[in-house]
Formats: C-alpha cells, structure tokens, sequence
C-alpha cells in the first residue's frame, strides 16, 4: 500500500515560515518524483511545486517562487516543503503526491496564515 503522510502544518504569523514534510511508503520512492500540490478555502486544488527522483529538476508554481522552495531526502524516503514570507493568501490544505499519479495524495497538513 503507498502512504503519504503530511506533517509540520499549523498557524502561522504572516510573514512566518513553515517546512512541511511528507514521509512516503509502499513503493519505491527513490525512483519517483514528488509533488506538492495546495487546496485553499473555496478554490481548487493547485500546484504549488515538484521535484524529480534525483533532483535534476525542481518547479515551483509561479505564485510562490522566490518564496518556497521543494527538496528531498531519498534515504529518508521524505519530501519537503520549505515555505517562506507567508502570507494570508498561503492559507490552504498542502498535500504531496507521487508524480504522474493523479489518485493518491496525502491527507493533507492545515497551513493557516493569521496573526
């Protein structure tokens, strides 16, 4: 069975930081690349980042750069999302996926932005 589990989530001050972690098991993380992806109150789910098996690419959404930034530790099986200068319309449910697979996520970590 593959599981993602999220976590690192909670309130946070604007301007604040958060490093979200995501630890993956039942297949072969190594050989996957990773994705992060946010759902905000209201709105749709949206790419927030992804990085390759290795880590010869890395994407962040555009929204975001500058400010987050994804990595990983292969040995760990774990992928991170580093997140910087948040803001109010960070606000969302991040979840991490295995990318390609559009059926699996995690549970998702609450990120709520307020002072």
């Amino acid at each position: 069975q593959v599981h993602l589990v999220e976590s690192g989530g909670g309130l946070v001050e604007p301007g604040g930081s958060l490093r979200l972690s995501c630890v993956a098991s039942g297949f072969t993380f190594s050989s996957k690349g990773m994705k992060w992806y946010r759902q905000a109150p209201g709105k749709e789910r949206e790419f927030v980042a992804t990085i390759s098996a290795h880590e010869d690419f890395v994407r962040v959404a555009d929204s975001v750069k500058g400010r987050f930034s994804i990595s990983r530790n292969n040995l760990q099986n774990t992928v991170y999302l580093q997140m910087n200068s948040l803001q109010p319309e960070n606000t969302a449910v991040y979840y991490c996926g295995i990318w390609g697979d559009d059926d699996r996520w995690g549970q998702g970590a609450q990120v709520p932005v307020s002072s």
